[in-house]
Formats: C-alpha cells, structure tokens, sequence
C-alpha cells in the first residue's frame, strides 16, 4: 500500500522533489485544502530558474512561505508550500531559486499551467476559468507560461505547408486587428501578428525559406486585394481561392442594399400618402375616407423592411411564414426578387463540384448581373469578374474558409483580456492554443 508521503510525492508530478509534511483543512467557505510542504532536494535548491544552475543564495525572498496551486483531487483544492529564497545569477541577475514544481514566477505548478491551457484550446473562457476555479486573466498567463513546453521549436509550424488559409479578425474595438494564417492540412494556426494589410502578411513571407515558399500550393483568404498582391510576389505558382462565403457575403450585402433603398421608396411613399390624407382629430372611423390607402401605404413598407432574415435565408430553409413573405415580395416587388434570385443562384452554383459546369453558370450569372438594371448587383458583376479565376480556383480544389473562420471567432472571444501584454507574445500565445491537440499526447506521456 502506497504511504501519504509517495501520494503526496505525486502531485507535483517532477522530480528531484521532497515531501516534509501535509495538512488537510477548510478554509471559511467549507472548501477542503490539502497543503503538501515540499522542497528542492539539496542539489537543486539553488538553481536559477532560467539557465539550472546552481548560484549563490542572494537573501529570504519572503518571510512567509510560498503557496502553488496544484490540480484538484476530485474537488479538494491542492497547494504545494516552501520557503523560497533568492540567489544571484551571473547572466540573469538577482531572482527567486528554482522549484522543480512550477514555472518562473507562477504561483501554479506545471501540470495546473498545462492544463488550463489545453482547456483553453477547446472550452469557452467562461467555462475554463470555472472548471479550473480562477480567473480567466490568469488562464491566459497559465498559457504564457506553458507555452515553451508545449511547443519548444514554434518555427517548424512553418515546415511543409501546402493549403493555407489568410483572414484578419478583429479583436477589440476601435479596428484593432490581428492578421492569422492557418494550416488547413492539420487545422492549426501557425502564424499571427497584429494588425492586418500587406505590410502585415509580407513579415510571414519573408520570414519563410525558399524551400518553405515553393511547398505552398494553394492560399485561401477574402477578396482583399492586399492578400492577391503578396500571393502573386512571393509565392506566384499557386492557386489563389476566394472563399464561398465571402462571395455570397458580397451578394447579400449587394440584396441589402437593394432592399433599403426600394424600403426608402416606400417609405417615402407612405409618408407623402399619409400627408395627402390627414388623419382629423380623435379615433378615425372604419370607413374614414383615406384610410385604406395609408394602412396599405404602411404595410407594404413594413413588409419590405422585415424581410431581410427572409431573403437571407435559402429556399429550403424558410419558415411557411417566410415563405408567404418572399411570395409576396415576387408578386409586388420585380426588382427585389430579381437581386433575390441572383443571390439565390450565386450560392448554388459556388456548390457545384464540377469546375466546368461551375464556369457555365458563372458566365450566364455574369450575364444575369450585368444587364439586371440594378446598380448594386452591376457593382457585384465587376467584383465577381475580377476574382472569377480565384472563385473556379476554389471549386476546382475544393477549398473553405470555414475553419479560419471558426479559428477567429475563438480569437476574438479568447483575446478581448490580453491584448494588454506585448504583441510577440500574445500571437504565439493564440497559435499555441490550437496546435495543444497535437501536444496531446506530450501531456499524457510525461
């Protein structure tokens, strides 16, 4: 049977470790604690927590004991305690001795730093901060911490990358950016800075080898002209794609547009109804002269302006309610449902598997746009045109966007509290994020 001594000896999870004693008690909450009193063993009670090696001691940092929080047993709180002390290093300077238990300056031990940080790889910041009990500003510093360990050697992300993908995402408010690349081969993210446009995403081509360069076959991003000129530089053998959802973007805000203004116009119409018809004093009657034709007036306006969610939406998704309202739309509003069903046929046709046939339709759509009569969709006919080579170039691969995506919804979520620290720091801190499933099996083995 183990002895208190060899359990205790195991929540540090490291080495060169001795146990002196351990208490258990509760705090005034009712919270169970185990305090577990350890230190270095005598040969590595004086080492610098930078380079290991044993210094001489400089003074007592604290007349109080240090406290690390270790990972829960099955809902009692662990705390690992020891005295430190100070030492003076000849290339580092005057800092806190060395214990094998924690990383430089945290007051958490290893095995705690690594976990919250591959829970916050998967978890919302809300749920990681409550199953580990602290604060979500302290998760993001358990990340820093556990970053080396993780992945000591971050520049072999950039090591046999074929299908990338490139987006910017803001993450505060004010057009506060970070510009992410994406392996879409292993779905990681394996480049950050701040800041978006060509000046930002040129710093990740120049710092790749030629090697690195011609392994690159296909890069995936929005239409920004930004990511075209630095594809068409540095790496002018691949393909270039568009991704599909930022193509029926570009349509539903050309449909949006569309929709406001003939919502003006009715708009307009109403009120001119409403000022040829004035409404006399007190309740008007049913059959009040004019009143019809106001009431008319004003539906139909209202109609128009809720009918974004409804023309949003694909055919087979509409509610029966919906549906009347696109019906409705068809039989009172031509223009309207003309941008309708040009959106409509763009989305399906990025659907398409076979790029030939895609090219078919895309000319007929083209032609569609261009004599529709509408302005917004003639501005998106010279969109489309220009990217046609990269949207064929997206359906010929067979490529998506969808996972940066998911990647900078986590990013703007994950970021809002640390953008504080230094800009280096934090971009290696988020890629760390989601390459930790592939460090999976690191945590497991030590």
């Amino acid at each position: 049977m183990a002895s208190v001594n060899t359990l205790c000896k195991s929540v540090p999870n490291v080495k060169n470790t001795v146990i002196k004693n351990c208490n258990l008690y509760s705090d005034k909450n009712g919270v169970k604690h185990i305090r577990i009193q350890a230190r270095p063993n005598k040969w590595h009670e004086n080492d610098c927590p930078f380079c290991h090696k044993s210094c001489p001691v400089y003074d007592k940092h604290s007349s109080r004991p240090t406290i690390w929080r270790g990972l829960d047993w099955g809902g009692i709180l662990v705390e690992v305690e020891y005295q430190t002390h100070r030492l003076i290093c000849p290339e580092h300077g005057v800092y806190v001795a060395e214990v094998p238990w924690a990383y430089p300056c945290s007051r958490f031990t290893k095995d705690f730093d690594l976990t919250a940080a591959w829970f916050a790889s998967y978890l919302p910041r809300s749920t990681t901060s409550y199953f580990m009990r602290v604060d979500w500003e302290t998760v993001g510093r358990c990340v820093n911490r556990a970053l080396h360990d993780l992945e000591p050697e971050r520049s072999r992300r950039l090591d046999g990358l074929v299908n990338i993908g490139i987006d910017e995402t803001s993450y505060k408010k004010g057009h506060k950016y970070i510009t992410v690349i994406v392996n879409h081969d292993t779905n990681t993210v394996v480049w950050a800075s701040e800041g978006h446009g060509k000046s930002v995403l040129e710093k990740f081509y120049k710092q790749l080898t030629p090697e690195q360069l011609s392994s690159i076959k296909v890069v995936t991003g929005d239409g920004a002209k930004w990511i075209t000129e630095c594809v068409n530089e540095y790496t002018p053998g691949c393909a270039r794609c568009v991704d599909p959802f930022h193509v029926v973007e570009w349509a539903m805000t050309a449909l949006d547009e569309v929709r406001k203004d003939i919502w003006h116009d009715a708009y307009s119409e109403y009120k001119q109804v409403k000022k040829d018809n004035p409404r006399g004093k007190g309740r008007p009657k049913k059959d009040a002269p004019g009143l019809a034709i106001v009431k008319a007036a004003k539906a139909k306006a209202d109609e128009i302006k809720g009918s974004a969610y409804a023309l949003g939406k694909a055919p087979e998704h509409l509610s029966e309610k919906q549906q009347l309202r696109v019906n409705l739309i068809a039989s009172q509003n031509p223009r309207l449902y003309r941008a309708y069903l040009l959106k409509e046929q763009l989305r399906l046709l990025l659907k398409l598997t076979n790029v030939d046939e895609a090219e078919d339709e895309l000319k007929r759509w083209l032609w569609k746009a261009s004599h529709s009569r509408i302005p917004a969709f003639k501005e998106l006919y010279q969109k489309i045109r220009r990217h046609k080579t990269h949207i064929l170039n997206t359906i010929r691969y067979g490529m998506s966007n969808a996972r940066i995506e998911a990647t900078n919804n986590r990013l703007s979520s994950l970021s809002v509290k640390l953008m504080a620290s230094e800009t280096y720091k934090i971009c290696l801190i988020w890629c760390t994020l989601y390459a930790l499933i592939y460090a999976f099996h690191f945590l497991t083995e030590s």
